[in-house]
């Protein structure tokens, strides 16, 4: 077991187990409101607090078994795209929050911040800690697990150059960069302390601003990584240069916005007094609705990107031919087409 496997183990294992106790913290608020044992969160009634924590159950239950599929034999057996896709919405929700997590300890403590989905007036500061040590450990995880198990399974996928065998012209124009552009403009601008598009200043602290600018930073990173995938520009860049910020902050486009999209249209709609967020509703709507179609349409480009490591590549006259292989029982080798090199025995 190499260098690779060993981090690649020992990460899926311990994100696996820096969430549990996220998920027992979870599924305690669901029972504990059920049974009256538990308070409900600010804007909520009993039953859209239940619905709201039974869906963070779910996910931190997903995020539990794609750590362990990672790492476990049984994982290589599983479907390769469903199990991708878990992965890659996983660690665009944790591995971008990592400098979140760093710069935000820095910052001078403030009032809660009101709106975010699991605010809880009452919870203790033992459970912060634990939901904070789950969200950093899982992304640490996730960071030393999937390249291994990428690796394993997908060797290709991290060699070769951007503009080998001519893919950059096969794919589409890079508008996912341009719409990752303009989205990151929005959020930067709003970290920074712009107000338009705000509908409430007030309701605007540190923490969230610092949020903000953290995913506008991996927006713009990812807009530069798919155009370098997509254009092969700059030229003969190892791929794994421009693959990994693609991968991560495309998967922060499409999670954070996904998960905050449904929280928008739930204020957007039910309106509750208690409840509220510093962004105007319906550009919020619009600004996640365009994030998880970024998202989307960058994750289609690295899934074309991998598969076209797999297709035939075009060689100029200069290049050398692709290594022969063993023919299968009782195959005969074919013969050399007329515009194929003869190679030296």
């Amino acid at each position: 077991m190499d260098l690779w496997e060993r981090a690649g183990r020992i990460g899926g294992y311990g994100a696996a187990l820096a969430l549990t106790p996220y998920l027992v913290i979870k599924v305690s608020w669901v029972l504990g409101s059920l049974l009256g044992l538990a308070p409900v969160g600010a804007g909520f009634d009993v039953a859209g607090w239940v619905a709201l924590n039974t869906v963070t159950v779910g996910m931190a239950a997903t995020g539990i078994a794609v750590a362990l599929a990672l790492v476990r034999p049984w994982g290589a057996r599983l479907p390769g795209r469903p199990l991708t896709f878990c992965a890659w919405v996983g660690t665009g929700f944790l591995v971008p929050l990592l400098p979140y997590a760093v710069l935000g300890s820095l910052l001078p403590s403030e009032g809660g911040a009101r709106g975010g989905a699991d605010d809880d007036p009452s919870m203790p500061g033992w459970e912060a800690v634990l939901v904070q040590i789950g969200f950093v450990g899982m992304g640490i995880g996730l960071a030393l697990a999937l390249p291994a198990y990428l690796r394993r399974r997908w060797p290709g996928v991290f060699t070769g150059r951007t503009g080998d065998g001519g893919h950059g012209p096969l794919l589409v124009p890079p508008w996912p960069a341009v719409a990752a552009i303009a989205i990151a403009a929005v959020w930067l601008y709003w970290a920074a302390g712009g107000t338009a598009g705000i509908a409430r200043p007030a309701e605007r602290d540190l923490t969230g601003r610092l949020l903000t600018g953290v995913l506008g930073g991996w927006s713009l990173l990812a807009a530069a990584a798919t155009w370098a995938l997509v254009r092969g520009r700059p030229a003969r860049l190892p791929r794994r240069v421009p693959l990994v910020p693609c991968w991560l902050g495309s998967g922060a486009l499409f999670a954070w916005s996904a998960w905050k999209l449904p929280f928008t249209l739930y204020l957007a709609l039910a309106e509750p007094a208690d409840a509220a967020l510093p962004e105007n509703l319906a550009v919020a709507a619009v600004l996640h609705v365009v994030a998880v179609g970024t998202g989307a349409a960058m994750l289609r480009e690295l899934v074309r990107a991998r598969a076209g490591r797999g297709r035939p590549e075009r060689r100029g006259a200069g290049d050398a031919p692709p290594p022969p292989t063993s023919p299968g029982p009782g195959a005969t080798s074919p013969a050399p087409g007329p515009a194929a090199p003869c190679a030296s025995p």
